[in-house]
């Protein structure tokens, strides 16, 4: 088969076409055919050396796919060859083939084409499982999103205020500001010129976020704890601003505020498995009705993963950019 292959550690031209031996399902695996992958951010860390796959994942780049079951391994039940799917992988998706774990496929959810579902099982697990199952956002609570107009950013919007929250968000330009209010964000804050701490204070009565999904890490860990309510939890997902930052614990403590950094890909089967199902029933069925989508920037070739990745360090896109085979 064809992969994107990272050639060596650098800029996005180490990324290369090149013939791969096509995967083989193992016990409690399928082979999807894959109809397309989406990009994200953590694709870039990988191929600029810093985010290895986990130990047994593909070496290729990609997070999540969409397409068709080709092969079944021995114990999958539930799925047969020809079904569609969407799938949470640990790597492996700029390809034209990829086996996966059984527990993290899931059904296309209603209205969703083949190829627009790729966009969805990545950021609908990441956000699903640490704005709602680790920082338990509940209806009439304040949720403050950084990178609003991201890939990450478009679904936590959707979902929190399908789910009843007030959600506040940032981004860095009129157009990405507009479109984050468009898909449900009550505030939209640009970055650039606005100090979001004072913003979030103002929007909520000097109360602050009750939530905060953080995709800078230590460049904002100051201003993000500062933006806290009383009881307030800081999910920290990524890095963009660096790893190492100065915690206020004082104020923290009076706050009774707390802070949690997670990542999915390295996550045991067994916990994505679970995350996966929760997604199932309690995400998919808003798709289904409607009350969220996946956006979808633009749709390119597998060939174009270089450009595709131009694009994400640009920040030059709204939602997702999706690689096709």
């Amino acid at each position: 088969m064809r992969a994107i292959v990272i050639t060596e550690p650098g800029g996005p031209d180490v990324l290369q076409v090149q013939s791969v031996p096509d995967p083989e399902p193992a016990a409690g695996e399928v082979v999807i055919e894959i109809a397309a992958a989406g990009v994200n951010r953590a694709d870039v860390v990988q191929r600029q050396g810093f985010y290895p796959p986990p130990p047994g994942a593909p070496p290729y780049p990609g997070l999540e796919c969409s397409g068709r079951i080709a092969a079944v391994g021995p114990g999958v039940t539930g799925w047969q060859a020809g079904d569609e799917a969407c799938a949470l992988l640990a790597g492996g998706g700029y390809a034209e083939r990829v086996a996966v774990p059984a527990g993290q496929l899931l059904p296309l959810p209603g209205g969703v084409s083949l190829v627009e579902s790729a966009a969805l099982p990545e950021v609908a697990c990441t956000v699903y499982s640490n704005v709602f199952m680790l920082a338990g956002l509940a209806a009439g609570e304040t949720l403050l999103v950084h990178g609003g107009a991201s890939g990450i950013g478009t679904m936590a919007i959707q979902l929190a205020h399908a789910r009843g929250a007030r959600v506040a968000c940032t981004a860095g330009s009129a157009a990405k500001l507009e479109r984050c209010r468009e898909l449900g964000a009550d505030l939209a804050i640009c970055y650039s010129d606005t100090d979001f701490v004072a913003a979030v204070s103002e929007f909520t009565g000097g109360r602050g976020a009750d939530v905060i999904l953080d995709i800078m890490g230590a460049s904002y860990l100051p201003r993000n704890v500062a933006a806290l309510a009383t009881g307030g939890r800081l999910a920290v997902i990524g890095l963009q601003g660096g790893s190492r930052g100065e915690l206020d614990l004082g104020l923290l403590l009076r706050k009774r505020a707390s802070v949690q950094a997670t990542s999915l890909r390295a996550r045991p089967a067994g916990e994505k498995a679970a995350i996966v199902t929760a997604v199932q029933e309690q995400v998919w069925p808003l798709i289904g009705g409607g009350r969220v989508h996946p956006v979808v920037d633009r749709i390119l070739p597998l060939e174009a993963a270089a450009e595709a990745h131009r694009l994400m360090e640009a920040s030059a896109h709204i939602g997702k950019i999706l690689l096709t085979p």
